[in-house]
């Protein structure tokens, strides 16, 4: 049986500001429990977000077995565990490898791989050859096990949803050809339609690896500035004569998560059929009740459950009555209390573990946003215990970050914020209820 690993100490920070490798990298996995204020904590990557039934059903006895009962989603479509004991690391690794989800000891934390959560229902089932070939190789390379935590892959069916995440490799379809591009840049690699579009992507990874060996770089963007203008070059070396020139393709900003309700409807006729459901959980927080009846859903249906980067879940069909058994699923998963339509108050609404999850938080944010809970707004907003800001969301949001003297109220665009229009709001709940809604809005 695996045995756990300890949870490491944080590592010292270089000259350049990032942490050297030789430190080690603490990003949490299912081998490497993190010590919470609430208990050990358990991040099984899932790649690409996808569970048969059975999976979901292991992850839900995790849960009560070791854990707090509760499932959360990340920003990766992963799920964390919470409350764990500190010495069930071995029983736990078990119980997930005998479900397959942890393929390989040495690579459990590089499998961080996300893909469009809609792919191949309404187009081209290329993204699941990507997947299941990607994370193949990766499993199978030793120097992929050097990878950080962080690190991670994008699959995009072409919609650009995942794209706009900034992944440090993405690869995307467009018609018969595939599109690689390296960390947030606005260039392109153009691969062969013949290409091998997942080797492609693990050549990129080790690339990066070999040019992250002197600067102790986790991602791309932590690289040196001409380390990582160098980089693409490495890359066309490294993946061979078969790619072309980069090209101008400026990534999309605004990442897209899938609305929540039917898709993949034909109105017309008797036969019209939905392919696929989409809600998204609160705060990313799912009770064992709720994850049941997801799991059941999913294995009435398609057997498959798809985690989404923005703390969601699809679930493909064919729906056999079409809209009407598709509404009547939505109905149900509305009652649990999922988000199932774009009029929720939930909407766009997410929050870090906060207190008393943990130790960095300054406040209980989750509890903060439910009572702040309004009309649903025109941009999302996100809560943040600390200045450390952990899984905020990427594009435009509104940003609530607690501090020493309130809360800072900021719109944040890409990865810069706005000073200009940032507020602080002290100790007066109404009032920030307000200032959030205003923010919004």
């Amino acid at each position: 049986m695996l045995a756990a690993m300890p949870d490491s100490a944080p590592s010292p920070v270089s000259p350049g500001g990032v942490p050297p490798r030789a430190g080690g990298d603490a990003c949490p996995g299912t081998l490497r429990l993190h010590r919470a204020d609430d208990g050990a904590l358990a991040r099984v990557r899932v790649p690409g977000g996808v569970l048969t039934a059975d999976q979901a059903d292991a992850l839900l006895a995790a849960a009560a077995r070791f854990g707090d009962g509760e499932l959360h989603l990340t920003s990766r479509g992963n799920v964390q565990l919470r409350g764990l004991g500190t010495e069930c690391g071995g029983e736990l690794a078990g119980l997930l490898s005998a479900a397959g989800l942890l393929p390989s000891a040495a690579h459990e934390r590089a499998r961080n791989i996300v893909a469009s959560p809609l792919a191949g229902l309404d187009g081209s089932p290329v993204l699941r050859t990507w997947l299941t070939g990607l994370d193949r190789l990766v499993c199978g390379s030793p120097a992929a096990a050097a990878l950080s935590g962080r690190f991670l892959f994008a699959l995009d069916d072409g919609r650009g949803d995942v794209d706009a995440l900034g992944a440090d490799v993405t690869l995307i379809a467009e018609g018969p050809d595939v599109l690689l591009r390296i960390g947030g840049a606005d260039e392109v690699f153009r691969l062969p339609p013949a290409s091998d579009a997942p080797r492609a992507a693990l050549l990129a990874a080790e690339a990066f690896l070999r040019a992250a060996r002197d600067s102790g770089a986790w991602r791309v963007k932590d690289l040196p500035d001409d380390v990582r203008t160098a980089l693409p070059g490495e890359v066309a070396r490294a993946v061979g004569a078969a790619v072309t020139p980069p090209v101008h393709r400026p990534r999309p900003r605004k990442p897209a998560a899938p609305a929540p309700g039917a898709h993949g409807s034909t109105a017309a006729t008797s036969t019209a059929t939905s392919t696929a459901i989409s809600v998204d959980v609160p705060l990313g927080r799912l009770v064992p009740g709720q994850w049941r009846l997801l799991t059941e859903t999913a294995r009435r249906y398609g057997g498959e459950l798809r985690l989404t980067p923005w703390r969601g879940v699809v679930l493909p069909g064919p729906f056999g009555r079409g809209q009407d058994e598709a509404a009547e699923a939505l109905r149900t998963l509305d009652a649990a209390g999922l988000i199932t339509g774009p009029g929720s108050p939930w909407t766009g609404v997410g929050a870090c573990i906060g207190r008393p999850g943990c130790a960095k938080a300054l406040a209980d944010v989750r509890a903060e946003a439910g009572a702040a809970v309004g009309p649903a707004g025109r941009l999302p907003v996100y809560w943040s215990g600390c200045e450390r800001r952990c899984g905020h969301p990427h594009g435009e949001w509104i940003d609530v970050v607690v501090t020493p003297d309130g809360h800072r109220i900021s719109h944040v665009r890409g990865e810069r914020r706005d000073p200009p229009t940032a507020v602080t709001v002290r100790n007066d709940p109404a009032a920030l209820a307000a200032a959030v809604a205003a923010a919004r809005a």
